[in-house]
């Protein structure tokens, strides 16, 4: 398979608290910054229905696939993944809830504060015919057990769900390096005998602040939380958290991170 590039981008779900730095104020420039990228595949965080329609609308060399967290009606914040509709084509899909019962649509799990989500796609390439597997997940912001034994839910699902194809796990972890969920990621055997891998480990250089969490306005530091894992035969040609800005703020509370990979 050809190079891809990976984004994993947190876009803020549409809060009237945030005054001026609402969606409806950041919109066309999240839109910007994943147009000028160019990921192959982008799995966003925290995109509410509306959200992921609007950048349908303005992003229409890519569809988005996964269901919201809270119900599988439309509206509430989703693990979207979106992906270059020239390049690849969606075979299957799916949205499973990081909690005791996955297959319940809106449980919470553990000492979690919302129910989160875990959403997959298999992606054929359309020159190619190879096949990637992606995850995009958002773990819990205050539950530390829900971090660890959610994260341990979504490996196990790789496992059960990948048998030699490319890899891709990647989202909002609200952890860093070292933290107890990063740490069963990173190194975790694969069935098959690969392991997923930090991208940022696999990198010949790290582009861009080593945060990932802005107020919007500022950089607020040590807070690398976002972060994207590939199998160990993945070739990663460059990584990046992305800290483009417009006069006003930046896109969003969170940088996105781009990965350059060939599978």
């Amino acid at each position: 398979m050809d190079k891809a590039r990976v984004m994993s981008f947190n876009v803020r779900y549409d809060a009237p608290e945030d005054g001026l730095d609402n969606w409806s104020h950041r919109r066309r420039l999240v839109a910007s910054t994943i147009r000028y990228h160019g990921p192959d595949i982008v799995g966003t965080q925290e995109a509410q229905a509306h959200q992921i329609l609007e950048l349908e609308t303005v992003l229409p060399s890519y569809d988005w696939v996964g269901d919201p967290r809270d119900t599988v009606e439309a509206g509430g914040e989703h693990t979207a993944i979106g992906y270059r509709t020239s390049r690849f084509d969606c075979e299957a899909t799916e949205t499973f809830w990081l909690s005791e019962t996955p297959d319940e649509p809106g449980s919470v799990g553990w000492d979690a504060a919302y129910p989160r989500v875990a959403t997959s796609a298999r992606l054929r390439d359309r020159d190619s015919g190879e096949v990637v597997v992606v995850v995009n997940t958002h773990l819990d912001h205050k539950g530390a057990r829900a971090r660890r034994e959610g994260i341990d839910l979504i490996l196990s699902y790789i496992d059960d769900t990948v048998d030699g194809e490319p890899v891709v796990l990647n989202g909002d972890f609200n952890c860093v390096v070292g933290d107890p969920a990063h740490e069963r990621a990173d190194g975790h055997a694969l069935p098959d005998g690969r392991e997923l891998r930090d991208t940022r480990d696999l990198s010949p250089f790290q582009h861009g602040p080593t945060t990932t969490r802005t107020d919007f306005h500022d950089l607020i530091p040590d807070m690398g939380i976002d972060h994207v894992f590939v199998g160990s035969d993945t070739v990663v040609d460059g990584w990046a958290a992305v800290a483009d800005r417009d006069d006003e703020h930046y896109a969003s509370d969170h940088l996105p991170v781009v990965v350059d990979c060939r599978f």
